[in-house]
């Protein structure tokens, strides 16, 4: 019941859930999906403009452009997932630990905190793939590297908030481990906060995916990677980077008006 609540009181919060999921269909169901394998090379039919038989033409090796386009819905969607949830475990931990134990604990996680917020964000990520080695893993850990400091620095804030708190006073006084302590007291009075903020993070983590993609460091059928091999034919053969485009365009709006949407029902004292 409070659940159809929520849905019937967010008009905004239900349209962008309904239309999230139909993009998380269109990944969990591409193989039914898509009308030819997108790996399927036909020299033949290379840079055949969009036609009946296929939609969004297809690319330089004769690959159908609109089942990469719809594989690729699974490729950037699993991926950016992954990496908001790598980013949200290790800020948050990070983000705990410092607020909480203070110190030199603090001291040494806020300087590596600092100096990488010191380097260009991109700059610093594409320097770490390049290191690693071209591949949508590697992609995402790279970004990750750079990432992380942001949950880490709100979990800290948090917690040093919390902390002040009278039952967490009463609690180390009667004994209670300190793990308990965080998962009991502590992560709940936080959780809603990172939990918005993870979700607002979709769509730019998405966008950075597809950057370093873009540049050569992603996989295939992956939308960026799609927009890099596009742009040599760019004028013999636009929709090689328009429909990519326009499927990456979408999914951004789509989740960063679920994560603001997210953020009104968890969070509606913020404006």
């Amino acid at each position: 019941m409070k659940l159809a609540k929520v849905f019937k009181e967010n008009k905004q919060f239900t349209l962008f859930s309904i239309l999230a999921l139909l993009v998380v269909g269109v990944a969990v169901f591409a193989p039914q999906i898509a009308p030819y394998d997108p790996l399927d090379a036909v020299m033949l039919e290379s840079l055949q403009a969009p036609s009946s038989a296929h939609p969004f033409g297809t690319d330089k090796l004769g690959r159908d452009l609109l089942s990469r386009v719809i594989f690729g819905t699974r490729t950037s969607l699993v991926m950016t997932l992954c990496l908001v949830a790598v980013i949200f475990v290790i800020g948050t931990f990070l983000g705990i630990i410092a607020g909480y134990f203070g110190g030199i604990v603090d001291g040494v996680i806020m300087r590596i905190a600092d100096m990488m917020i010191s380097f260009p964000g991109l700059v610093l990520a594409i320097a770490i793939a390049g290191m690693l080695g071209p591949n949508l893993v590697n992609a995402v850990i790279s970004i990750a590297a750079v990432s992380w400091t942001k949950y880490a620095r709100l979990a800290r804030s948090m917690v040093l908030r919390v902390k002040k708190n009278l039952y967490i006073e009463a609690a180390v006084v009667n004994g209670t481990r300190t793990w308990k302590i965080l998962l009991v007291h502590v992560l709940p009075n936080m959780v809603t906060q990172m939990v918005v903020t993870a979700a607002a993070d979709i769509g730019t983590m998405m966008l950075e995916l597809a950057s370093l993609s873009f540049l050569g460091f992603g996989a295939t059928p992956e939308w960026g990677l799609m927009l890099n091999e596009g742009r040599t034919y760019m004028a013999k053969a636009p929709w090689l980077m328009i429909y990519p485009g326009i499927a990456i365009v979408i999914c951004v709006v789509i989740f960063n008006m679920l994560g603001d949407s997210i953020r009104d029902v968890l969070d509606p004292r913020q404006e």
